[in-house]
């Protein structure tokens, strides 16, 4: 009888393609997995009320939000990781004078410290979740925050990133940088969850293509880069599979023999 394992995906790029669509051959894969008693989760950098919807589709009730800074666990929040909010309140104040604008983002809500920019517009858009940031410049004041976002053009993040020790800054977009607890990284988020769950090294699968999946992929044992991924990704990963766009998910399952 098969050993069980789990398998923790990336979202954008991993299980969704470039127009944010779930590959049928990634649903059923998915399905197949559980069917077989493996257990699946979530690892993005994306916030639990923009993926609610995916998860429901696909039946997961434990996931890594934020980067590793918010775990849940069928459906029980195990770990958070808060930014340091007196950190946050100056870097705030150095980025108005920059002109950068910045959202702020808990478990529920983002709220952004400007009514509208197109930087913000351009890089939530591609998202394709729906919703944008509505404007509360305070949103950041007296609550745990898990990641912000600042909005400037590549270069720029690095004059934050020499001031803001507590913080660790990865771009995603051309426009946008995820701010992050220091050393914070979905491979912490998953330290977490296998913790609780008793899963041994060698049980242990990650698929992600993204600059924030670089942690995880060399953390966990079994780790594989989508065809779609940066080479700098593919060469932090055990083994590469195919693009999202050519069913990656269910190949990369077969090479691992998760699934027939």
């Amino acid at each position: 009888m098969m050993e069980k394992s789990i398998i923790f995906f990336d979202i954008d790029g991993t299980l969704l393609n470039h127009d944010k669509k779930l590959p049928a051959s990634t649903k059923q894969a998915i399905f197949k997995l559980q069917e077989l008693g493996h257990e699946v989760a979530i690892a993005t950098g994306r916030a639990p009320f923009m993926y609610e919807d995916l998860r429901k589709e696909l039946g997961i009730r434990s996931f890594i939000s934020y980067n590793g800074q918010y775990v849940v666990l069928n459906d029980e929040v195990i770990y958070t990781n808060p930014l340091n909010a007196d950190a946050l309140k100056k870097l705030t104040a150095t980025a108005v004078e920059n002109e950068h604008p910045v959202v702020y983002m808990d478990h529920k809500d983002m709220k952004a410290n400007v009514r509208q920019h197109a930087y913000i517009e351009e890089s939530i858009g591609t998202l394709k979740i729906g919703m944008e940031p509505t404007h509360d410049p305070d949103y950041h004041v007296d609550r745990p925050l898990y990641q912000s976002l600042l909005f400037c053009e590549r270069g720029e993040e690095e004059q934050y990133r020499e001031t803001f020790k507590d913080f660790d800054f990865i771009r995603w977009h051309s426009y946008s940088v995820d701010i992050l607890p220091r050393g914070g990284s979905k491979a912490q988020g998953i330290a977490r969850m296998v913790e609780q769950l008793g899963y041994p090294p060698a049980r242990q699968y990650a698929f992600g293509d993204g600059l924030n999946d670089i942690e995880m992929l060399t953390a966990v044992e079994n780790s594989f880069a989508m065809g779609n991924a940066l080479d700098e990704v593919k060469k932090s990963a055990k083994f590469v599979t195919k693009s999202v766009e050519e069913d990656g998910i269910l190949h990369g399952l077969k090479m691992a023999g998760l699934i027939e």
